[in-house]
Formats: C-alpha cells, sequence, structure tokens
C-alpha cells in the first residue's frame, strides 16, 4: 500500500504520551473511585500502576492494559509501531508476557484511508514482534488521528511485578535514554536542528521485551515504564505506592544528546512542563541540578525505558545483563534511601562509585 506524503503530527495539537493529563489532574480523580472489593483483582487502580492484574486461577493471572494517543511522529508506519510498542511495555511492566490486543482507532475524514492502513501495518510489525496477535479492534471519527491498543497479556500470580515494592537499599535501573519528549516536541514544529528525531523514533519503536527478560533474572522488587509522567512522575509513583523515599543522581541518567540543547532553547511539551509543576511538590531539588536537568527528569516520554528497583548486591549484574540483551540503556540512575511518603531528592553527580 503507497500511502501519499503527510505529516501526521501537523494533525495533532499534542503529541504521544505528552496529550495524556497530567499527574496532578488524574491522581485525584482515581482516589475517588470505588475500592475494589474483588479478590481476584490483583492490581487495581488504586497504586497508579501501569496495567490491571486479574486471577484467574492459583497459576494464571491476566495483565490487562490500555493505551492511545495521538501522533508522536510523521510517518504513519513508524506511528503504528511506536504505539503498538508504548502499549504492550504495559505488560512487560508487570512482568507478563502480552498475548492479544485490539487496535483503538480515531481517524479523520481529512486524511486518506491508506494512512490508516500503514498505521495498523506498523502497529502489526510490532505486534508480531512480541509475539502479540492483534485480533482486531474499533474505528470511529475524530478530528485528530488516534491510535493505540487494548493488551491482555499473562501471567503467573505469584510473579506480578509491581510499583508498590521498592525497599530502602533498592538502586534503580532505566534501560531507555530520556528526552523523547523535547525532540519530539522540536521535530513537529521544525525546530529539530540535531535531526534528532531518527534517534527518537528508534527509542521509541524498540520494545521492553528484552529489557523485562533480562530483569526476570533478578530481585525486582518494583517495576514500571517510564512515559508520560516522566522519570519522576513514574518514580514518584513508585515511592509513594511502596512508602520509602528516594534520591535520584541527575547526571548518571541517560539522555538523547540533542534533548539537553532543546531545553535549554526551551522547546518543551506542554505535558513536560505540567509534569514539573506536579512534581515540585514531591521533589527536593539540589541547587545544583539545572532548569534543564529539571525538565529532562519530567520530561513526557512515549514509549519510554523500564524503571527497575533492585537489590544494591544485584545492581552490576543486573546492568551486564541489560547490556547483553541490547537495551538502549542499562544505567544506575539512583537508589531507594529510606521508608517515608514518597519524596525523592535530586542530587548532581553520577552516585556512589559502589553503585
Amino acid at each position: 500500500m503507497t500511502t501519499p506524503p503527510v505529516r501526521l503530527t501537523k494533525y495533532a495539537k499534542r503529541a504521544g504520551c505528552a496529550a495524556k493529563h497530567p499527574p496532578g489532574f488524574l491522581l485525584p480523580l482515581l482516589g475517588l473511585l470505588p475500592r475494589v472489593t474483588d479478590p481476584n483483582v490483583l492490581v487495581g487502580s488504586a497504586t497508579a500502576d501501569d496495567a490491571a492484574v486479574y486471577r484467574l486461577s492459583d497459576d494464571l493471572a491476566l495483565v490487562l492494559t490500555t493505551d492511545f494517543f495521538t501522533p508522536i511522529v510523521d510517518d504513519p508506519r513508524d506511528f503504528g509501531r511506536v504505539a503498538a510498542a508504548n502499549a504492550l511495555s504495559d505488560v512487560y511492566a508487570m512482568g507478563g508476557r502480552p498475548l492479544t490486543a485490539l487496535s483503538i482507532v480515531g481517524f479523520p475524514d481529512s486524511l486518506p484511508a491508506a494512512v490508516l492502513g500503514d498505521v495498523l501495518a506498523g502497529a502489526a510489525e510490532a505486534a508480531a514482534e512480541a509475539g502479540c496477535a492483534i485480533a482486531g479492534g474499533h474505528t470511529i471519527k475524530s478530528e485528530e488521528p488516534i491510535f493505540g491498543l487494548a493488551v491482555v497479556g499473562t501471567v503467573h500470580p505469584e510473579k506480578v511485578l509491581t510499583n508498590a515494592g521498592a525497599r530502602p537499599g533498592d538502586v534503580l535501573l532505566l534501560t531507555k535514554p530520556l528526552g523523547l519528549g523535547l525532540v519530539t516536541t522540536a521535530a513537529k514544529n521544525d525546530l529539530d536542528a540535531r535531526g534528532a528525531i531518527g534517534e527518537a523514533v528508534r527509542v521509541m519503536v524498540a520494545l521492553n521485551r528484552g529489557a523485562a527478560e533480562a530483569l526476570a533474572q533478578f530481585d525486582v522488587h518494583a517495576l514500571t515504564d517510564v512515559t508520560g509522567f516522566g522519570l519522576l512522575g513514574h518514580l514518584r509513583n513508585v515511592t509513594a505506592a511502596s512508602g520509602v523515599t528516594a534520591e535520584v543522581w541527575a547526571d548518571a541518567v541517560p539522555v538523547i544528546e540533542a534533548a539537553r540543547e532543546y531545553a535549554a532553547a526551551s522547546i518543551v511539551p506542554g505535558g513536560t512542563r505540567a509534569n514539573l509543576r506536579f512534581l515540585n511538590d514531591w521533589v527536593d531539588w539540589d541547587a545544583d541540578v539545572t532548569p534543564e536537568q529539571q525538565l529532562l527528569l519530567c520530561d513526557a516520554q512515549t514509549s519510554g525505558g523500564l524503571l527497575a528497583a533492585v537489590p544494591a548486591a544485584q545492581a552490576q549484574d543486573a546492568v551486564a545483563a541489560l547490556t547483553s540483551a541490547g537495551t538502549l540503556a542499562a544505567a544506575v540512575v539512583g537508589r531507594v534511601t529510606d521508608p517515608g511518603t514518597g519524596r525523592i531528592r535530586v542530587v548532581p553527580g553520577t552516585g556512589p562509585v559502589t553503585a
């Protein structure tokens, strides 16, 4: 199928996971939901985790998630691949394996059907790489293109990984670089002077499958993926759910280099700024952490990496395993420090040499 040239991001007011409502809007609403009493719901919305988990039997549970958004890149096939990889990541973040999915589509009359065909083809490629069958879906007409997946996966009930188990003494591992929101915003606005969008697409289409399989060899106490709330937003969910505090080493965090330049130039998505406003109530910033670093650590990611809390004694072996698995980054970016209410301290540097 040949698609006429089109820049999908020009049809969207907001791009990718930066289109999500920010945590300051969403989290209070979750607190108003009725308490789930079904004992088979092993993970619900209470801890703002990546997916729900429902136990079917003593040795089988379903992982249930949905994720969809407006175009983050211009090429329709790449958009489909990124959106699918992003949705599949929620299953990996629970320790599960994707099984099947349904497409979620909003599509304007102003675009030819061939564009949607390429979006669906890209999604099918990503799903096939994950061993996941896209079995159907639903479409509506909308002014902006929207695409994503509702994914069902499986996991053993005793092997579910949540965001609620981090322990003091754990280190924090990250498996993809940050800066995706900044780079894609620059590209959308014809300001990507460094031509970094190609690197950003390579990061976003990469599945978190290999990282999840590598981490399964270790005693992972908490796991999440880094998407629209940014690194610190998703870490805040981990620390709050786990009842701990954490420290992040700003210079240890892997970043797409062009994103530093775009942060300094204030080429910043609205979702990233909203994350920073919310996180200022949770984060203690060292005076030497620059405004650009603050934006990068709060940058709204799309199809970002996994963030894992593992025992410090296993950190180096876990980094080696992640590297062998071909992950795009395998960095120790901080540590869980003490019991607490979820606060995070960000300091300059790369952390203790022994980390």
